[in-house]
C-alpha cells in the first residue's frame, strides 16, 4: 500500500509541474490511459492523482468530457490575491501569537520546533538556488515556506484553507518567477524574524506586505508589453 501511495503522489506532483510550467496548458483534456503512457504508470494512481489536483484547483472534472487543466490563474489573480492578504496575515499572526506564548512559558514544543528546523532548510535551499540561477525551483520552495507558517500557526483552518487555494498560488507565482522570485526571498527571513520574536502585529504586516508586493509584481508582468 505503501508504494501504491508513493506513485500517486510522484505521478501528482509531476502533472501538477507540467500544469504549471504549461507543458499541459488550461483546457487540455486529461485522459487516464493517455496520462499512464506519459508517465509510466497504471491508470489507479493516475485517477488518483487527478482528484487530487481537482482539490488543488488544478484540474476540473466536467461531465462530458471528463477531466481537464483548470483555466489559467490570471483571471482569479486579483480575488486570489485578496484571499491571501487576509489569510496568511493571520496565519502569521497567529504563529506569532503561539512563539511569544512558548517562550513566555518556557515549554519546549517538539512540533514547533520541527517546523521551525523545516522553514531553515527551506530558506537555505532557497537561497542555494537564487545564487544557482535555478529560478524555476523557487515556485515549490515558496509555497513550502507558507505552508510552514501556517503548520506555525497550530490552526488546521488555516492550513486546510491554504492548501485549498496552493495550486492556483504556485501557478501565479510561475508566471512571475524571473521578476519577483528573487526580490520575494528575503522577504520571508522577515516574516519568521518578526514570528520569532513573537512580534504579533509586525508578522502580520511583513506577511500582508510580502503578498501585496506580489500582486503589484503580477499586475505590473502582466501588463507589460516588453515582458
Amino acid at each position: 500500500m505503501a508504494d501504491a501511495h508513493d506513485g500517486q503522489h510522484d505521478v501528482a506532483a509531476q502533472i501538477r509541474t507540467d500544469i504549471i510550467k504549461g507543458r499541459l496548458e488550461p483546457g487540455a483534456k486529461l485522459r487516464e490511459v493517455a496520462l499512464a503512457e506519459r508517465y509510466e504508470v497504471s491508470r489507479i494512481p493516475i485517477r488518483e492523482a487527478l482528484r487530487a489536483l481537482e482539490a488543488d484547483g488544478l484540474v476540473e472534472s466536467r461531465k462530458y468530457s471528463g477531466s481537464v487543466v483548470a483555466p489559467s490563474p490570471a483571471d482569479d489573480a486579483e480575488d486570489l490575491f485578496e484571499i491571501r492578504i487576509v489569510l496568511e496575515s493571520a496565519t502569521a499572526k497567529r504563529a506569532a501569537r503561539r512563539a511569544a506564548g512558548l517562550s513566555a512559558s518556557g515549554e519546549h514544543d517538539v512540533r514547533w520546533s520541527g517546523i521551525r528546523a523545516e522553514i531553515n532548510e527551506i530558506l537555505e535551499a532557497g537561497d542555494a538556488v537564487i545564487d544557482q540561477e535555478r529560478f524555476e525551483d523557487l515556485a515549490v520552495l515558496n509555497m513550502r515556506f507558507h505552508f510552514a507558517i501556517a503548520e506555525l500557526s497550530g490552526s488546521l483552518s488555516f492550513v486546510s484553507l491554504l492548501r485549498q487555494i496552493s495550486g492556483k498560488i504556485e501557478w501565479l507565482y510561475s508566471l512571475n518567477l524571473m521578476r519577483r522570485g528573487p526580490q520575494a526571498w528575503p522577504e520571508h527571513r522577515e516574516i519568521i524574524a518578526a514570528i520569532d520574536a513573537g512580534q504579533v502585529d509586525r508578522a502580520a504586516e511583513a506577511m500582508a506586505r510580502h503578498v501585496r508586493r506580489s500582486r503589484g509584481s503580477y499586475f505590473a508582468t502582466m501588463f507589460d508589453p516588453s515582458r
